[in-house]
């Protein structure tokens, strides 16, 4: 199935129907995409004033209050139990399930909160015919826990996560250009080249997600990721933090372009 010119309606009407398991790069192509991560009620305002803090990392593009299921200001007909293909529980720090759906877990002093997601841009970078390399590749897109340390907030802190893309050399600043219009889906690159300055050793082991190829005359280009959340979830330990599985996103129903800056 063409995932790519699916709407995002659709796109979320497969993934509740558990047609759709895998990473949600590439699909409903020119909307925006979104991170997850949900807490109980007495962590909520501590994760709010440390997503405020860290915004490269943590752009918010809704908060769903307790009790409720769907993100109204994003896409309000859908419901954040079920319309992420797969979700991820970590209880005091240790990832302790992968699941399909939340009616399990589910509690009304939940609040959810959705993060700008970098795969919101790739639309952008593939029109300016930059290959995207995880989507070429039909992977996931590779993630790495760096030496960048968050803004400390309440419970939370803890190092920065990044995703990472292949860039040839000419395409280096106009990728940097291209994604910089996105400030709350991540925008520029937080690093550009040697790995090794952030605190990433190897490449070819991502700490999430799927290593890809990186050919003769490109350069490894690292955007602040969505996924930063669990990272701090393994590093601060809270009673239990549930998140989407990186890469498995939510797809909102707002166009990517919305959220560019002119």
């Amino acid at each position: 199935m063409d995932y790519a010119n699916l709407s995002p309606a659709e796109i979320r009407k497969l993934i509740r129907e558990k047609q759709i398991t895998g990473p949600t790069a590439g699909h409903a192509l020119g909307y925006a995409q979104a991170n997850l991560a949900i807490l109980k009620k007495e962590h909520a305002f501590d994760f709010l004033l440390f997503a405020q803090r860290n915004p490269k990392a943590c752009p918010i593009l809704d908060v769903i209050e307790p009790g409720e299921v769907a993100p109204k200001g994003i896409a309000k007909d859908a419901d954040i139990r079920t319309d992420i293909p797969k979700y991820r529980v970590y209880k005091q720090g240790v990832f302790v399930e992968e699941v399909t759906d939340l009616y399990d877990y589910w509690s009304d002093d939940f609040v959810c909160f959705l993060i700008g997601c970098s795969f919101s841009f790739e639309n952008a970078l593939l029109n300016n015919e930059i290959d995207v390399r995880h989507i070429s590749e039909g992977c996931n897109v590779p993630m790495y826990k760096t030496n960048i340390a968050t803004t400390p907030a309440g419970l939370f802190e803890g190092p920065t996560v990044v995703s990472m893309r292949p860039i040839p050399e000419a395409d280096v600043v106009r990728a940097v250009q291209v994604t910089s219009r996105f400030p709350s889906v991540h925008g520029a690159p937080l690093h550009i080249g040697n790995p090794e300055t952030i605190g990433i050793q190897d490449l070819s082991k991502p700490d999430f997600g799927d290593a890809v190829t990186i050919k003769e005359g490109e350069v490894p280009v690292f955007w602040a990721c969505g996924v930063t959340p669990q990272a701090i979830a393994m590093h601060v330990k809270p009673d239990l933090m549930i998140t989407h599985a990186p890469g498995h996103m939510f797809i909102t129903d707002i166009r990517d372009e919305h959220l560019g800056i002119l």
